[in-house]
């Protein structure tokens, strides 16, 4: 039997009921999912036998234990110690991705930049292949002497990292989601108005699955009329995301969606039920 320690919850960072529908999904599977759970100490027997010991004083036994904590970043020998920069540290930058000290100010007069996993803004593959190429045309702007369009979207900020960050995880069911979660968005100052929708209502889902379930939010800033995250939780819905990152990230108004989204296929249902949930 396979056990799941979650000292965080599952899912922590998306839509509450996204981790809800995975745990869900791991239980109906036979695993066994401890939500809040936090390991003390690990021991492994001569016999071969994992021993976990939990801070509550409960103990689980296993085969084998696979952790997932966290990374860190690869800049233990790099020279940052040189440049006044801690060694084995995250690297702060700006929008532009200029490497920042613990002071807020440009390392230098700003000629470090850091793309990638190693500045910690989105550890996502898409995400630091789309900050090297900002870094890219910022870096030959500057040096051309040609104007930093810096402002929001401007082509020579990561703005996607803070706004509209599109991921997929592959569980069963798949969870895809872009933009921020509805507390993310709230904690931001937005003023926003959900609206869920479940995804069995929808005609195409039957002829995907037999008792298909699924379930879809859209989180809408009210004072500007468009949406700011999207996420979706269901068999297969990683196809219905790149809909919702081009309309997150082209930040396109409501009453334009009306006019876009056609009645079918099933791909545009779900926007056009979504759409008729939140009304004109």
């Amino acid at each position: 039997m396979v056990t799941v320690l979650a000292r965080d919850g599952m899912l922590p960072l998306a839509e509450p009921f996204a981790g809800e529908r995975v745990t869900k999904s791991l239980q109906e599977a036979g695993v066994s999912v401890r939500l809040g759970a936090e390991a003390a100490s690990v021991n492994r027997d001569d016999d071969g036998t994992v021993r976990v010991m939990l801070t509550d004083g409960e103990q689980v036994e296993a085969d084998e234990l696979l952790v997932a904590i966290g990374r860190t970043p690869n800049t233990q020998d790099i020279g940052l110690d040189r440049i006044g920069l801690k060694p084995g540290a995250w690297l702060t930058v700006d929008d532009t991705l200029r490497v920042v000290g613990e002071d807020g100010a440009l390392v230098g007069d700003g000629w470090l930049y850091a793309a990638g996993d190693v500045n910690h803004r989105v550890l996502l593959t898409h995400q630091g292949k789309y900050q090297a190429r900002a870094v890219g045309d910022v870096i030959v702007a500057r040096a051309k002497g040609e104007a930093v369009e810096d402002g929001r979207w401007g082509r020579h900020v990561a703005a996607a990292d803070e706004r509209a960050v599109p991921q997929v995880v592959f569980t069963d069911p798949e969870v895809a989601s872009v933009g921020l979660t509805a507390a993310a968005a709230e904690a931001t100052g937005l003023r926003i108005r959900v609206v869920d929708y479940d995804l069995a209502a929808v005609a195409g889902s039957a002829l995907h699955a037999e008792g298909y379930q699924g379930h879809a939010r859209m989180v809408v800033d009210e004072d500007r009329k468009v949406i700011v995250g999207f996420t979706l939780v269901g068999p297969d819905v990683a196809e219905l995301l790149h809909a919702a990152t081009i309309a997150v990230v082209g930040e396109v108004p409501l009453d334009r969606l009306w006019h876009a989204v056609p009645a079918f296929p099933t791909v545009s249902e779900v926007w056009l039920r979504l759409l008729e949930a939140y009304g004109r």
